[in-house]
C-alpha cells in the first residue's frame, strides 16, 4: 500500500482504554478503511459495529471461513491474515500488534505492522510494551498513549461457590472450560461458555446469555483477552500455566494483564484474582505489574519471508526458513503451515504433481489451509494431500466431493465434543468454499457451508446449554433477594408448582413436595423456594378452605392408622384426644401449621367447626347429653348423670351409676326422661 504523506499512529495502552474504539471512529470518518483483528469472533463484532453505521451493502467482513463482500464495499473488518494487502484504502488500523511476539502468528502481525499502510492514515494498536518495537521499526510513527478509563484491582484467591455475580473465568484448555462450568452449574445454576474455536454465531448466543443476566458467570479460554467486548466485573483464573505448542509454561505478566483487564468496562472498576486451591497464587509483583499496568518491554518480534519464492519447492522452503537482518526481528518458529509443506515436499505423490513456479504457489496456498480441526500436522498433511490430488491440475475440486463431504458434517445429533468437531471441519470446508480457484461455483459452496456452520452452531449452543445451565437454580439463587411476592407462580390443577415458568415441584394440599427429578443437594434450594415463593398461594388457598362447604371435608385413615380430616383429598390434621369424649381436637399438619397467623387461624377454626357439625349430625344423642349436662336451668343431679353418660358413650349400666340413681330424686327422674334418657330394666 501507498505510504507516502501517510499519517502513522501507535495508540498504546492497557486493556480498556478505548484504543479500538477510537480506531472504528477513524476508520468510519475516512471514505475507506481496513482494520486487522487477532480473531474472528473479534473482526465479526467490529463489523457488525461498523455494518450498523454505514450499511450492510458498504462494509465487507474477510476471514478465513467467513467472506461477506458486497460489491463496492468501502469498509473492510479481517482477520490479520486475511487482510487484502494489494487493495487500496484511505486508512489501516492493525489490533493487538504486541501478538507480533506470539509463536505460532507472531510472523503475521509483524508483517502487517511493517508493510499495511493506509493512503491517508495507518493505526497500530496494542499493549505499551509494543513502545520499543514501535521506536525501532516504525521510528517515523507519532506513539500516543491512552490511560485506562477504570481501575484494575487485586481481590485475591476466592472459592468457585463464593465468586460474584458477573465473573469470567478463564481456564486454558477445554477439558478445564468444560470442568469449571459443570462445578458452576451445580454451585450457581451455571455459566456461558466462550472458546476461541466457537463459531460466531455459538459465540454470539453464549455471551447473549451472560450479557441478558440468564447466567451470573462466564467461564472463558484466554481468548477472551483479545479484546472481546464483554461486562465483566471480576476475572478469575482457573489456572496460571498454559501449553503453548510445545511446553507447559506460566503465564507472562503480559498475558495475566492482557485477561485481567477485562473486568471493568467503561468508568467501571473491575477486578481479578485466582480460583482458590486450583490456581495457585499471583506473587506480589505480578499484582503490582497488572495493578500499575506496568508490563516488559518487547525486545523482538517474529518475522518470516511474507512473499517467498516459488522457483521449486527447495527455494520455497528455503525463504520460509530464511533469517531476518538482525534485531529486533527474529526468525519465526516452524509455525504449522510450513510443517506441513515440509511433509508434502516429502510425499512422492504430491511432489510428481508440481508443475512448475505456478504449481508451487499453488501448493503452498493448499499447505497453508488452516488446521482448525487441531489434528496435528501429520493428520493435517495427509488430509491436504487428499486435496492436493484434484488441485494439481489446476482445476477445481469436483463438485461431487466437497458436496459429499459437507453432506457428511450436516447431523446435529450428538454431545458438545461431537458437535464441536463437525464445526471445526465445517470451518475447514467454509475456507475451502472462500477459495474462488478452489470449488465449482463458489458462492454457491460458500452459502452451502455457512448455512451448515448455522445449523451445527444452534445445535452446540442448545448442547451447551442444556449441559452447562440449570436454569432453574440461577433463577431460585438469583429470585432469592428479591421481592417474592413479584415472582410468578403458577400452581396449576394437578398440583404442579412452577416458579417463573421453571417446575420446583407439586402441592399435596399445603404440602410441598420437591421436583422428583431434583438431586438431593438442590432439594433444600426448592424447600426455600417454595417456602419463599408460596406463602401468597397458600395464604388464598387457607381463605379458600375457611368457606368450603361441609362435603368437601372427609374423614379417613392416613397411612399409618391415625384418623385424618382431609380437604379435596389432602390431609389438613388429625383428630387427637380431647379432655372429654366429646371435645377431640384438631392437629394440624405442619404444612399447615407453618401457615401465617391468620391462615392458621382460618384453617384450625374451619376445621373444628366441621367436627361440630359431625359431632352433631353422627352423635347428636351425646351432643344433647354434653349441652343437658352444661344447662343451668335443669336440676344439678339430672346434669350430672348426663355428664356420666356423656363420658360413657350415651351408654351405662346401673351398677356404675348406682350412687347417682339413688341420689336422683323421682320427680327429677321425669325431667331426665323429657331430656332422652331411658332407664332400663338392667
Amino acid at each position: 500500500m501507498p505510504a507516502d504523506s501517510s499519517r502513522l499512529t501507535a495508540v498504546l495502552g492497557p486493556t480498556n482504554t478505548g484504543k479500538t474504539h477510537l480506531a472504528v471512529e477513524r476508520l468510519c470518518a475516512h471514505s475507506s478503511g481496513m482494520m486487522g483483528f487477532p480473531l474472528r469472533l473479534l473482526a465479526r463484532e467490529i463489523y457488525d459495529r461498523v455494518v450498523a453505521i454505514k450499511g450492510p451493502k458498504e462494509v465487507a467482513l474477510i476471514t478465513g471461513e467467513e467472506r461477506i463482500e458486497p460489491p463496492g464495499a468501502r469498509w473492510y473488518l479481517c482477520t490479520a491474515e486475511s487482510m487484502p494487502l494489494n487493495k487500496d484504502f484511505a486508512f489501516v488500523a492493525l489490533d493487538e500488534a504486541q501478538l507480533g511476539a506470539d509463536p505460532e502468528r507472531g510472523h503475521i502481525f509483524t508483517d502487517r505492522l511493517l508493510h499495511a499502510r493506509g493512503r491517508e492514515e495507518t493505526m497500530i494498536l496494542g499493549s505499551e510494551a509494543l513502545r520499543p518495537m514501535i521506536k525501532a521499526l516504525l521510528p517515523e510513527a507519532e506513539i500516543i498513549s491512552r490511560p485506562r478509563f477504570s481501575t484494575l484491582s487485586y481481590a485475591g484467591p476466592k472459592k468457585l461457590s463464593r465468586l460474584p455475580s458477573r465473573s469470567a473465568i478463564v481456564a486454558f484448555s477445554v477439558e478445564q472450560v468444560y470442568a469449571v462450568a459443570e462445578l458452576l452449574r451445580r454451585l450457581r445454576g451455571g455459566a456461558a461458555v466462550v472458546m476461541g474455536a466457537l463459531s460466531p454465531r455459538t459465540r454470539n448466543a453464549q455471551v447473549e446469555m451472560f450479557q441478558s443476566g440468564e447466567v451470573d458467570y462466564l467461564v472463558a479460554t484466554d481468548a477472551i483477552g483479545m479484546g472481546l467486548n464483554l461486562d465483566v466485573q471480576h476475572i478469575a483464573f482457573a489456572g496460571l500455566s498454559k501449553f503453548d505448542g510445545h511446553r507447559t509454561r506460566r503465564l507472562t505478566i503480559s498475558e495475566m494483564a492482557q485477561i485481567a483487564g477485562r473486568a471493568g468496562r467503561h468508568q467501571r472498576d473491575g477486578t481479578f484474582g485466582t480460583i482458590a486451591g486450583e490456581a495457585g497464587e499471583l506473587t506480589a509483583d505480578e499484582v503490582l505489574a497488572i495493578e500499575g499496568h506496568v508490563f516488559p518491554a518487547l525486545d523482538w518480534m517474529y518475522w518470516r519471508e511474507a512473499e517467498p519464492r516459488t522457483a521449486n519447492l527447495a527455494t520455497l522452503i528455503a525463504d520460509l526458513e530464511s533469517k531476518p537482518d538482525g534485531p529486533p526481528l527474529r526468525a519465526a518458529p516452524e509455525a504449522v503451515d510450513l510443517e506441513v509443506l515440509k511433509r508434502l515436499a516429502d510425499m512422492p505423490q504430491v511432489t510428481a504433481r508440481v508443475v512448475g513456479p505456478t504449481g508451487v504457489a499453488r501448493l503452498w496456498e493448499a499447505a497453508s489451509l488452516p488446521d482448525f480441526r487441531q489434528t496435528g500436522a501429520e493428520h493435517h498433511s495427509r488430509f491436504v494431500a487428499g486435496l492436493w490430488q484434484h488441485l494439481a491440475s489446476g482445476e477445481p475440486l469436483p463438485h461431487s466431493y466437497v458436496a459429499g463431504e459437507i453432506a457428511r458434517l450436516d447431523n446435529i445429533q450428538g454431545d458438545v465434543d461431537t458437535l464441536s468437531g463437525r464445526i471445526a471441519a465445517a470451518r475447514t470446508w467454509s475456507y475451502i468454499a472462500h477459495r474462488s480457484d478452489w470449488v465449482e461455483d463458489p458462492p454457491a459452496m460458500a452459502a452451502r457451508t455457512r448455512e451448515l456452520e448455522e445449523r451445527l452452531s444452534d445445535a452446540l449452543h442448545n448442547a451447551l446449554r442444556q449441559r452447562f445451565v440449570d436454569r432453574r437454580t440461577t433463577m431460585l439463587l438469583r429470585r432469592g433477594g428479591f421481592d417474592a411476592a413479584a415472582v410468578p407462580v403458577d400452581v396449576d390443577d394437578q398440583g404442579q408448582v412452577h416458579v417463573d415458568g421453571e417446575h420446583i415441584g407439586h402441592l399435596d394440599g399445603f404440602s410441598f413436595r420437591p421436583d422428583k427429578s431434583a438431586k438431593v443437594g438442590e432439594h433444600k434450594l426448592l424447600l426455600a423456594a417454595a417456602e419463599r415463593h408460596l406463602a401468597g398461594y397458600l395464604d388464598k388457598k387457607a381463605r379458600a378452605l375457611a368457606m368450603a362447604d361441609n362435603d368437601e371435608f372427609n374423614l379417613a385413615a392416613d397411612a399409618e392408622g391415625r384418623p385424618a380430616i382431609t380437604w379435596q383429598g389432602n390431609a389438613i390434621g388429625h383428630l387427637v384426644k380431647g379432655r372429654t369424649l366429646m371435645q377431640p381436637q384438631f392437629k394440624p399438619v405442619r404444612a399447615v401449621a407453618g401457615l401465617e397467623g391468620d391462615a392458621l387461624r382460618a384453617v384450625t377454626e374451619r376445621a373444628e367447626a366441621w367436627i361440630a357439625a359431625q359431632l352433631e349430625k353422627h352423635m347428636g344423642g351425646l351432643v344433647a347429653l354434653s349441652a343437658l349436662a352444661q344447662d343451668a336451668g335443669v336440676d344439678g343431679q339430672v346434669r350430672a348423670l348426663a355428664a356420666q353418660l356423656a363420658d360413657a358413650g350415651g351408654i351405662a349400666g346401673r351398677h356404675y351409676l348406682g350412687d347417682t340413681l339413688a341420689a336422683l330424686p323421682k320427680e327429677s327422674r321425669g325431667a331426665a326422661r323429657k331430656a332422652g334418657i331411658v332407664f332400663g330394666a338392667l
